[in-house]
This record gives structure tokens, C-alpha cells and sequence, in this order.
């Protein structure tokens, strides 16, 4: 931990190091998901519910997701830029330092640009709150709680198997976004409106129904299954294969020699 929070202080005295340059970044970062949120707030100005789905519980399901991705994009950047730390050989110089390879890469890069879209995040999960008819209540603050912590925990694992395919391919593979930033944008919905097909798919395969759709269900009162509530924390479960993955890959890793 006090290694990591060694990364972190330099990481955060290099990103403010050209203050204007940060600011206008994490301002961009704002800007590039807010023209995402105008496409909710057109389309309700139209349709007043989707699948049963007013414009205030989505504003809520979608500010959950993007926060969940904006931290891990956040403090697991390292394994979405790995396909340069394998070109430029700079993986070589991590596999004989007396520390764990993921931990390295995890703090190799640290995005606090990623500020902006928390900051947007937080404004439209402040405006469905207040305008949501959920009542409130201890279990309900937990449910949020564990999804942060379980969104946060499958989007990392997405970008440690992005990464760990670079062991084989040594680029990057942008089908990965697909999981990636696809499930970011069409995360801003529930994911029953995408049918019951893609549903099973988001809970058995990649759980991204356990972070959302179901702890949602709870959340605004359509489900009373109080099992919904920890399954965000069941999700934390996907960073195992994960993990796993990523040592197979280790283990078949070749130096580019760059």
C-alpha cells in the first residue's frame, strides 16, 4: 500500500504539473460523455419511459455505470495503454524488478483527467436521486455502495484481459471495446430493453446485469429480492479468470526486443 500510495503522489504531482493543460483535459472528458447524456435527455423529451423506465431511473442507472467505469479507466489505466508498455519493451524492465507485475502496470498510470466525467457523473446521479421516486433507506445507500465496488471491479477486469491479450498479439485488439466502451455507452439503459438474449449473456458471461440491471431493480422498487443487493459484490468474483488469464498470458510472454 505505501508503494502505491508512492505511485499515486507522483502521478498526481506530474498530472498538475501543467495545471491548464489538466484542467482543459478533464474538461474535455466532461464534454465528450455530456453529448451521451443530451442523447437521453432528447429521447425522453419524446418518450416519457422506456420498458417501464422513467427519465430520472435512467439518469440514475446511468450515472452508476459511468462513475463505475471512470474509476477503473481511472486507476487502471496502466492495462488500458499495455499494448505500448509491451511494444516499447518497457515490460521487460517490469518482469525483473522484486515486485508483482500487475501491481506495477496498476500503478504505472493513473488518470486523474478521468475527474471530468466523475464530475458529471455525480451531477446526474444527484438530479435522479432527487427527482427518482426511491425511498431511500440503509439498504438501499449499501446496494449503491456495492455497485460502485462491483462495477468498479468488472470494468478492471474488462482492461486486464484487454491487456493480457497484448501477450499474444502484442497490439491492442479493438473488438475488446466492444466490452469496453460499448458496455459504458449502452450501460446508460437498463439492459432488459436490450432483450433476454443479451440479459443472460450480461449475467452468466461478463456480469455487467449484476452491477446493474438487478441491484437497479432493487434500488427503485421493482424487485423485493433482498439477494439483489450483494449481487454487485458476487460480480467482484470476475477478477479471478481474469487474473488468471493474465499469468497465462506472463507465461507465454516473448520480449519485442524494442
Amino acid at each position: 500500500m505505501q508503494l502505491y500510495l508512492k505511485y499515486f503522489s507522483i502521478h498526481l504531482k506530474s498530472a498538475v504539473q501543467y495545471k491548464i493543460s489538466f484542467l482543459l483535459t478533464a474538461v474535455g472528458q466532461f464534454l465528450v460523455s455530456f453529448n451521451v447524456f443530451l442523447g437521453v435527455y432528447f429521447m425522453f423529451q419524446r418518450f416519457h419511459k422506456v420498458e417501464g423506465f422513467t427519465y430520472s431511473d435512467v439518469l440514475l442507472c446511468f450515472s452508476i455505470v459511468l462513475l463505475e467505469f471512470s474509476l477503473a479507466e481511472c486507476f487502471a489505466r496502466g492495462f488500458d495503454t499495455f499494448a505500448t508498455t509491451i511494444g516499447n519493451g518497457e515490460f521487460d524492465r517490469i518482469m525483473v524488478r522484486p515486485r508483482n507485475e500487475m501491481f506495477q502496470v496498476l500503478g504505472s498510470k493513473i488518470e486523474f483527467t478521468r475527474i471530468g466525467r466523475m464530475f458529471q457523473a455525480i451531477i446526474m446521479f444527484v438530479y435522479g436521486v432527487h427527482n427518482s421516486d426511491v425511498t431511500w433507506s440503509p439498504d438501499k445507500v449499501l446496494t449503491v455502495l456495492f455497485m460502485f465496488v462491483g462495477g468498479t471491479a468488472v470494468f478492471t477486469g474488462i482492461f486486464i484481459i484487454y491487456a493480457a491479450f497484448c501477450f499474444f498479439t502484442i497490439e491492442g485488439l479493438e473488438f475488446m471495446n466492444i466490452f469496453i466502451d460499448g458496455a459504458r455507452e449502452y450501460g446508460k439503459y437498463p439492459i432488459s430493453i436490450y432483450g433476454k438474449r443479451v440479459l443472460q449473456i450480461c449475467t452468466v458471461l461478463v456480469p455487467y446485469a449484476l452491477i446493474q440491471y438487478y441491484p437497479l431493480l432493487y434500488l427503485l422498487g421493482k424487485s423485493r429480492n433482498p439477494g439483489y443487493i450483494f449481487l454487485p459484490l458476487l460480480a467482484c468474483f470476475f477478477l479471478i479468470p481474469c487474473y488468471l488469464f493474465w499469468k497465462f498470458g506472463i507465461g507465454h510472454y516473448k520480449s519485442t526486443g524494442s
